[in-house]
């Protein structure tokens, strides 16, 4: 049992061609260490994908090798959240295809944490004020949101499917 403690997260797929949904649920059960059946459904935002999510528990570093075992299949579109826990920030990953991974620290509260060396490193790397608001985009994944806020939208009110690691 690992000394970094156990915290909880979500995983959304956002969008997923139904002949890989059978590997994706593979995927989380092999990383989570007990078998998973998701609850798929249309994806109205992409006719003919599926979407699925499912909360789980386990390991702090749990979310990273999730989003680890999701890339096999660049097709899909996914989010990965995982809770603070002692000694520990959350996080948030999103994969859309193009953009590819993006990733971020959150704090308790869900937000977003910039953190002092990122706001040096775009302040000297920014060339003015737009320059410096893109970058802060940049850092807050706002191509990420942008790209996968119609994909959430169609999920809202669709079943989460808890998920628990005993042990």
């Amino acid at each position: 049992m690992s000394t970094r403690g156990s915290t909880s997260g979500v995983v959304y797929v956002h969008s997923s061609p139904s002949a890989v949904c059978p590997h994706v649920e593979w995927a989380i059960s092999g990383t989570l260490g007990e078998r998973v059946d998701l609850r798929w459904a249309a994806q109205p935002a992409a006719p003919g994908q599926l979407r699925a999510e499912c909360a789980w528990t386990g390991d702090a570093g749990t979310g990273a090798k999730l989003v680890a075992a999701l890339r096999a299949w660049p097709m899909l579109r996914f989010e990965v959240t995982e809770e603070p826990s002692s000694g520990q920030d959350g996080e948030r990953f999103c994969f859309a295809p193009v953009l590819g991974l993006w990733h971020a620290r959150t704090s308790a509260n869900g937000d977003i944490v910039v953190n002092e060396d990122q706001l040096r490193a775009l302040a000297v790397r920014a060339r003015g004020g737009e320059s410096f608001a893109h970058g802060v985009d940049e850092l807050l994944g706002a191509a990420w949101d942008d790209a996968l806020e119609p994909f959430r939208r169609a999920g809202d009110g669709a079943p989460v499917t808890w998920l628990h690691r005993v042990g």
